[in-house]
């Protein structure tokens, strides 16, 4: 999934460049990451990997977690890979991320996958979804990948769908370690590729 910083950093015409991008993601994501942190362990004194104090009891299964992070990261993957592939609309959204996040690198565009991946779960599912629901934090995910473009729409419906199928890998395992490790996956291969098949820069 592309990242909130892309949005606000830049346009399709006039792109970011890389080095600006990343160090605002970076303070970007660490200010998410100390919000998340403050709000449910400061504030309410609960385990920020877990979706509750029971859960946190029970123990995680990482094996068994990380596992199923990753099915549910290739399938996230393969659906948007078709749809994509084969449809205008996906198409012509993949361009536009490309042509947003320009000649990014492989260094950086992990970099930010990982970033992102890690403080965007900690944020919305980690804290957010425990005090609000499955729905709404699904729906303020989709909002904070809301671009007012035509062909950046989708974007808003993909983040919508990907937090929903995030917030119910947290509330089935009971930890963060599947929606983190399906965000990351996400983002770790979406990136690169945008950036490879329709952006201008290479590696």
């Amino acid at each position: 999934m592309a990242d909130s910083e892309n949005q606000q950093a830049g346009n399709p015409s006039n792109p970011v460049p890389p080095a600006r991008l990343v160090r605002f993601g970076l303070y970007f994501y660490a200010a998410l990451m100390g919000a998340a942190l403050v709000w449910r362990v400061g504030g309410y004194g609960e385990p920020i990997f877990f979706a509750s104090a029971l859960e946190r009891s029970a123990g995680a299964s990482p094996v068994r977690d990380f596992g199923v992070g990753l099915l549910a990261g290739a399938g996230v993957l393969v659906a948007s890979s078709v749809w994509t592939a084969y449809s205008r609309w996906g198409n012509s959204l993949a361009r536009e991320l490309a042509a947003a996040i320009g000649p990014l690198g492989l260094p950086n565009a992990l970099l930010l996958a990982f970033a992102s991946g890690f403080a965007e779960e900690l944020f919305f599912r980690g804290a957010l979804q425990p005090r609000v629901g499955l729905l709404a934090a699904s729906l303020l995910f989709a909002c904070v990948h809301f671009v007012p473009r035509r062909a950046l729409l989708p974007w808003a419906v993909f983040a919508l769908i990907a937090g929903l199928i995030l917030g119910g890998l947290f509330i089935w395992t009971g930890n963060l370690i599947a929606p983190i490790t399906a965000h990351i996956m996400i983002n770790a291969v979406s990136l690169p590729l945008l950036a490879r098949r329709f952006g201008s820069g290479s590696w």
